[in-house]
């Protein structure tokens, strides 16, 4: 892939700093005081120029949700810190994340003022505390994201499903949609320069996307999954199998059916 030159590079880096300091204006001064949908639809404003401004381009297939989407747990495949606001760029949610995104050098404060909910993955009983919460953010009609492999991949392969945070769909009567992300290249093989895996920092990632071109993620949403006719581990066991064969072309009833 060809990369962008000096120019070009800072120029985004200036966009991406004044779209940041925007983010951190409107995360004191306007969010507090904003009602539930002028707050989702800035939230949504704000990822969709981010990637904009990191030239990012979306694309999407599948069964996509609209504005009457609401109380739903979306369930992803995770390779970057963009896999987030691609997703909320097309519909915003409040998304589960490990505690220590909250430390982040600016960032950290807008996941926070954005209704994060975190987790303490080093605490084994942390996990019921933040299903109680989302069952009740559930209940009360928001849209929940959870990236239940645990961590980041480079996209060759979608790891075994944790089943722990689902439980917050079946204890909601609510539904599991499936969202494959994937990061093409033009000839559509998987873009591993734009992985948030392994050793990459966040300033790293952030640099390699500053030097391509025209990175795309692509997400395709799956039908949904009524949570209320399956245990947590059977949600998780088929939104894996349905991911899967979104990304590799692999039958999901072949995968479901596995022991």
């Amino acid at each position: 892939m060809s990369q962008t030159s000096m120019i070009v590079r800072g120029w985004r880096i200036t966009r991406i700093i004044l779209h940041v300091l925007t983010g951190v204006t409107l995360a004191a001064l306007v969010l507090p005081v904003c009602n539930r949908w002028m707050r989702l639809g800035l939230i949504q404003w704000w990822c969709k120029r981010l990637l904009v401004c990191f030239n990012l381009r979306i694309t999407t297939s599948g069964e996509l949700p609209d504005v009457r989407t609401h109380g739903v747990l979306f369930v992803a495949n995770h390779i970057s810190w963009s896999d987030i606001h691609a997703i909320n760029s097309v519909i915003p949610v409040r998304f589960v994340a490990k505690m220590e995104i909250k430390d982040w050098p600016v960032f950290g404060y807008l996941v926070r003022k954005s209704g994060t909910i975190f987790i303490n993955r080093t605490r084994n009983r942390d996990a019921a505390r933040v299903v109680n919460i989302c069952s009740h953010a559930l209940k009360r009609n928001d849209n929940l994201c959870v990236f239940p492999e645990g961590t980041t991949t480079e996209g060759l392969s979608v790891l075994p499903f944790k089943s722990s945070l689902i439980q917050a769909a079946v204890e909601a009567n609510s539904q599991v949609i499936p969202v494959a992300i994937h990061y093409p290249l033009p000839d559509g093989q998987p873009n591993l320069d734009v992985a948030y895996a392994g050793d990459t920092t966040l300033i790293g990632s952030m640099s390699t996307y500053l030097n391509m071109q025209q990175p795309t993620v692509h997400l395709h949403f799956c039908a949904p999954i009524a949570a209320n006719a399956h245990t947590r581990q059977q949600l998780a066991q088929q939104a894996h199998a349905e991911i899967t064969a979104s990304l590799f072309g692999q039958s999901p009833a072949a995968m479901v059916a596995r022991p």
